[in-house]
């Protein structure tokens, strides 16, 4: 273990649909886990003593403007056929299951002060923009949202939504939203907050960009794609001659760091690109 994960463990498991399931994490040691901004998410390792997995889950938080804390944190996470991580965690994960977290990362974040805010959740994208409803209307912003999904029976946390936002909250199951549409119905200075696959994310950015709307008006959140089944090992060669092996289902960020070479990084997920992994 190293110092930016402590050890966890997995309190509760609900299923929310046939392929997400939602995970409440407790520190190990039974203090409650600090409240996480609207946004954040947490890295998980875990998968033997090893930790052959290192995967991010955004932190959902509590799932009404009732609950101000919880001592613990919530996660969603949908099984995909090609993920191995994800698969591990349905099939293994229990309570009592141990872990390991980190302290909560916010890269995406909302920006205090701002006008009026659109959240365009799709799929398990819920995750990450559920919580910033939350804040929304706990601060009183100016805010409206869009869930979609291919069916209502798919989309996880669509009952909370729904009575956390009340009239500001569209559920679209089935069929492409009209984006252009939505867009050109938001009030100036509208700040967009969006969360889901990444074809609905394109296509969110184009109509925003034939509306002429100011890039910085977009704010996202990615998720790498997941490891596919004929990843392999493979060795990769630091600056003073050592191999180090990077086996399937990891990164080369996280094999350098487990074999001590000091590396730099940020976002660990793929965007910032102060690594050169």
């Amino acid at each position: 273990m190293t110092a930016r994960f402590s050890p966890a463990r997995i309190m509760a498991r609900h299923d929310l649909t046939d392929r997400i399931a939602e995970f409440h994490i407790g520190a190990a040691d039974g203090t409650a886990l600090p409240p996480a901004r609207a946004g954040a998410h947490v890295e998980l390792r875990f998968g033997g003593s090893e930790g052959s997995f290192l995967r991010h889950y955004s932190l959902v938080g509590p799932l009404s403007t009732e609950v101000r804390t919880e001592p613990f944190w919530r996660i969603a996470v949908q099984r995909e056929p090609r993920a191995r991580g994800s698969d591990f965690i349905h099939r293994r994960f229990r309570e009592g299951s141990e872990v390991l977290i980190s302290s909560a990362q916010s890269p995406f974040r909302m920006s205090a002060g701002e006008g009026p805010v659109l959240l365009i959740a799709g799929g398990i994208g819920i995750t990450a923009i559920l919580p910033m409803l939350r804040s929304c209307v706990l601060r009183g912003v100016d805010v409206r949202m869009l869930y979609a999904g291919r069916a209502r029976a798919e989309m996880a946390f669509v009952d909370a939504v729904e009575a956390m936002g009340g009239g500001a909250v569209q559920v679209q199951a089935g069929g492409i939203p009209d984006f252009d549409a939505l867009l050109a119905a938001q009030p100036v200075g509208t700040t967009v907050y969006m969360c889901g696959p990444g074809l609905m994310m394109d296509a969110v950015a184009a109509a925003a960009a034939r509306l002429g709307w100011p890039r910085e008006r977009l704010r996202h959140e990615i998720f790498n794609a997941a490891h596919r089944p004929d990843d392999c090992e493979l060795l990769v060669q630091t600056a003073d001659g050592r191999n180090i092996k990077v086996g399937a289902g990891t990164t080369i960020l996280d094999a350098l760091e487990r074999a001590g070479v000091e590396t730099y990084s940020d976002c660990r997920r793929g965007e910032c690109g102060l690594c050169v992994t």
